[in-house]
């Protein structure tokens, strides 16, 4: 398993992370307020899987990287 180094990772100027997610978080809600659970439950199911193949399409490009 790969050791994630946090010392490599800088703040980056004028970036606010609670007012980013604040934002993302609005829009969600405009996105999906007028769905019913149903149709909110699929957009996290979708959202949750195209999330799974970014992870192995980074993992796939780490350990090629790395070799």
């Amino acid at each position: 398993m790969t050791t994630l180094d946090l010392s490599q990772f800088k703040p980056i100027p004028g970036f606010d992370c609670v007012e980013w997610k604040r934002e993302r978080q609005a829009q969600i809600y405009e996105e999906t307020g007028h769905m019913t659970l149903e149709e909110r439950r699929e957009r996290s199911r979708r959202a949750s899987e195209r999330a799974a193949v970014r992870r192995a399409e980074r993992t796939t490009l780490a350990e090629s990287t790395e070799n």
